[in-house]
């Protein structure tokens, strides 16, 4: 169970804060809902019924600095398989991005990224539906790093970078 104040990750709402827990009444019913607060998104509050298995297990306790790192280490190691299929991509997105999985999270971005690179060499765009993905996983897992890492936005991928090539000159 997660407690007033807990930072956590809540779907593709990224990092949050818990700021109450309280009755409410919504519908005609009163029952019990985590208020919950975006830290580094304009959305507003968001109440979570207590009693709501679904809406419970988007919640996730945030990764601390060695989990994000090993995340971080483990990506060269992964296999990023592109989805040439539009729909069968767009379905897997959507799944990935509603489970909050971070390492596949990570192998998206990856993913999208490696094809923007490639469609670019070719003097082409990458297409719409990747670019809305591509936003909505780092919102997922930027600000998961920005938040445990200390560091601004901007400097996530350079960070990335930058641990990647030094684990690989080791």
């Amino acid at each position: 169970m997660f407690k007033v104040n807990d930072t956590i990750i809540y779907g593709s709402e990224g990092v949050c804060q818990i700021i109450g827990i309280e009755e409410k009444n919504f519908g005609g019913a009163v029952r019990s809902y985590y208020i919950v607060k975006p830290l580094y998104s304009n959305s507003s509050t968001i109440f979570i019924p207590l009693d709501s298995e679904v809406l419970i297990a988007r919640m996730h306790q945030i990764l601390s600095k060695e989990e994000i790192e090993a995340l971080i280490d483990s990506l060269p190691n992964e296999t990023i398989e592109w989805i040439p299929n539009d729909r069968e991509r767009k379905l897997a997105y959507r799944k990935i991005i509603a489970s909050g999985d971070r390492t596949e999270l990570f192998k998206t971005i990856r993913a999208i990224y490696l094809e923007k690179k490639r469609r670019e060499a070719l003097h082409k765009n990458l297409h719409l539906i990747d670019e809305h993905f591509l936003r909505d996983a780092e919102q997922c897992l930027w600000g998961e790093f920005q938040h445990v890492l200390g560091i601004d936005q901007e400097e996530i991928i350079p960070y990335i970078v930058n641990r990647i090539e030094n684990k690989a000159l080791k």
